[in-house]
């Protein structure tokens, strides 16, 4: 029985890249290089019979690989006019933010300030619910779902086409705007190797009370040796909410549909075999610490029997 063809898909890295319209160059590529070639031609057309030729290649030249390079250019995965509005912004913003719930007071006239006051810290979430809900500060509540992985590689072509077709009809059944976050975090197996020895003694038999013992001093060399890291998937589920109604009322009305959300992505997902679970209030508090404090070391006990474990390189750290 001949395999069937295998099924080829290909998708952009960048999902929200911009369509290109003449010449493979987009909407804002095109302003940027005719806004760029007026000017220069402006420059040309006002000076030509004042100034040598040489005077204005100098002028001009620049201008239009300075236009070339910010139109084409890219750097951090953004191009460069965008990422120079980034640095601005990141330049005049302030560098010092603390917790207000409104603008820093200024000091009293007698003590003399250095520097500039700080700036109150927005955090994008205002509140975790006692359902795992995060109501944001822009309006409307977001639901964190914890998904595990599936190993596509070594499944079949047919196995392969029906993993596709599950998980487009999943985003096809998306109504709102969705993220999809993998992570990494560092785990420490000090408690499951504490676990295993605890257990040890209660074993029926000497060999395997042997075995669990050597098997806790390769989790305790491993640990030792390398820094272990576990990949989390994560889905991002977001509702705005009604426009009109109580702030309450709003909230919660969003929340129920944000949690049935997940519910229905949790069944539809399920048909690949990817197991499911909505973050109650203490997970998701802990995944917000973590992303907010991304140098920070917030080891988990232990990985799930689904997480992939990898190893990080120490040599650079």
């Amino acid at each position: 029985m001949n395999e069937p063809e295998p099924l080829v898909a290909h998708i952009p890295a960048d999902i929200a890249q911009p369509d290109k319209i003449a010449y493979g160059l987009t909407i804002r590529q095109i302003i940027i290089v005719a806004t760029t070639g007026a000017l220069a031609s402006a420059i040309y057309y006002l000076f030509h019979d004042l100034l040598p030729v040489v005077v204005l290649a100098g002028l001009v030249l620049p201008l239009l690989a300075v236009g070339l390079v910010v139109a084409l250019g890219r750097r951090e995965g953004l191009s460069l006019d965008r990422f120079s509005l980034a640095a601005l912004h990141f330049a005049r913003a302030p560098k010092r933010l603390v917790a207000a719930s409104g603008e820093v007071v200024e000091p009293p006239a007698w003590c003399r300030l250095r520097g500039k006051l700080p700036a109150p810290l927005r955090l994008p979430v205002l509140a975790i619910r006692t359902d795992g809900a995060l109501e944001l500060a822009g309006g409307g509540v977001a639901v964190l779902v914890e998904t595990t992985t599936v190993s596509f590689h070594l499944r079949t072509t047919a196995e392969q086409a029906s993993l596709v077709g599950a998980f487009g009809r999943w985003l096809n059944s998306l109504e709102a705007p969705a993220q999809i976050l993998v992570r990494a975090r560092p785990i420490e197996l000090d408690a499951l190797i504490g676990t295993v020895l605890q257990r040890a003694d209660r074993l029926p038999h000497p060999a395997l009370a042997r075995s669990a013992t050597e098997h806790a001093a390769f989790l305790q060399q491993l640990n030792d040796s390398r820094e272990l890291l576990a990949r989390q998937v994560l889905i991002v589920l977001r509702d705005p909410g009604p426009a009109r109604g109580r702030r309450i009322a709003r909230r919660d009305a969003a929340a129920a549909v944000v949690l049935r959300r997940a519910d229905e992505s949790a069944r539809t997902l399920a048909a690949l075999g990817i197991s499911v679970t909505v973050l109650n209030a203490p997970a998701a508090h802990r995944v917000l610490t973590e992303c907010l404090d991304p140098g920070g070391w917030h080891p988990v006990p232990a990985a799930l029997p689904d997480d992939v474990l990898t190893a990080a390189d120490q040599e650079g750290q």
